[in-house]
């Protein structure tokens, strides 16, 4: 897992291509004169959604992972918890949907703040919990890069 302001993205040295892709796009795209959906980039291989919610309750959310793209999520406006773990040896809450790329989990975390103007990559690997209140429920907008690993 990385995370950090998109004004630091410079200070990392990405070999995955897909990813360097998503972070130029982050940079490059007014995401204000974009409609919420789903929007290709490089087909299936790149794709990102625009989305807004209300953040819940870490009750309401169980942990997440794929297998088939990494998560590049990035905050336009708003803030809210993440959890994290990396992916061990947890209890399968879900077992794995291939169609849409997702497991979960019902696991312990930890968390950090996710504000406006931060990215996140999720791998593989990590394990993460979305949308969780920081000190009230509040709109969140955001963008999520799906790069196919």
């Amino acid at each position: 897992m990385i995370i950090d302001k998109l004004t630091n993205s410079g200070l990392y040295h990405f070999e995955n291509e897909g990813i360097k892709a998503a972070i130029d796009f982050l940079k490059e795209t007014d995401f204000s004169k974009i409609e919420d959906g789903k929007y290709e980039i490089d087909g299936e291989n790149i794709y990102y959604i625009k989305t807004k919610y209300l953040t819940k309750q870490t009750e309401e959310a169980q942990l997440e992972a794929h297998k088939k793209y990494i998560d590049v999520q990035f905050v336009l406006k708003g803030k809210e918890k993440i959890g994290y773990a990396a992916f061990t040896s947890q209890k399968v809450f879900k077992e794995y949907d291939i169609e849409n790329d997702y497991m979960l989990f019902d696991e312990e975390c930890d968390f950090f703040k996710f504000s406006e103007g931060m990215f996140a990559i999720f791998f593989p690997e990590d394990l993460h919990k979305p949308g969780i209140i920081v000190n009230g429920a509040e709109e969140v907008k955001k963008v999520v890069i799906k790069v196919k690993v």
